[in-house]
């Protein structure tokens, strides 16, 4: 994958890793809007559940975002940098995980790309290196939860958002990418590596601590530095 924009995990606590760059590339299965080397993020409690209950909801239908751990958990900046953009505004929606509710779903994709980035993306932060060789995107993002506008200046671990489900998002999860530009449109993707973790490989134990590198699909990870 090349040179690799090493950040800090942007959270607290642990996460299941979704559509790691590990698994494929593009990893999200298109080039679209920058996120070839794009990473999601789900998160979990102690035993690595992501939903707080489950009943003929997760089966028949969709489900409210308050029920998954993800959902209101702080997004923390991986960097130090400034805010190159932020967009804030579009509602949380249910979640689809089910096969009955995601079928549908799946199907209007091509309407929600019809309605540019914030129907994908949800709601965002751009973080950018002060030299502007990455921009950071954290998407998908509680609907009046960021903590921050274009020109903060923002330091790693610093709070921005909060975890959840707008735009194009099946359950509350946290989509991380890296960018040469600001505006994921025109921007391409880089690759991205966290430093600093822990990882429960297919979450299952012995844990691994990991100094630099990128989990792999349905790790567990979580930032040694901030349990």
């Amino acid at each position: 994958m090349g040179s690799a924009t090493v950040l800090d995990l942007p959270f607290t606590g642990r996460w299941l890793v979704r559509n790691s760059p590990l698994r494929r590339v593009p990893s999200h299965g298109t080039e679209s809007l920058a996120d070839r080397y794009a990473i999601d993020f789900v998160g979990v409690d102690e035993q690595n559940q992501s939903v707080r209950a489950r009943d003929w909801r997760s089966v028949l239908a969709t489900e409210p975002p308050e029920r998954f751990f993800s959902h209101g958990r702080p997004v923390l900046s991986p960097l130090d940098g400034v805010v190159m953009a932020a967009h804030d505004g579009e509602e949380d929606h249910e979640a689809h995980r089910s096969v009955v509710a995601r079928v549908p779903y799946a199907w209007n994709r091509s309407s929600r790309e019809a309605r540019g980035v914030p129907a994908m993306v949800g709601n965002y932060v751009v973080v950018a290196y002060p030299d502007m060789s990455s921009h950071i995107l954290l998407a998908q993002l509680r609907r009046g939860s960021l903590r921050v506008t274009v020109g903060d200046q923002v330091g790693a671990g610093q709070q921005v958002a909060e975890c959840g489900s707008s735009g194009n998002a099946h359950q509350p999860h946290l989509h991380l990418q890296a960018m040469d530009g600001p505006d994921p449109v025109q921007a391409r993707g880089l690759p991205v590596s966290f430093c600093d973790f822990r990882e429960w490989v297919h979450g299952l134990d012995p844990s691994y601590t990991v100094e630099a590198g990128l989990p792999g699909e349905y790790s567990v990870v979580e930032p040694l530095s901030r349990r």
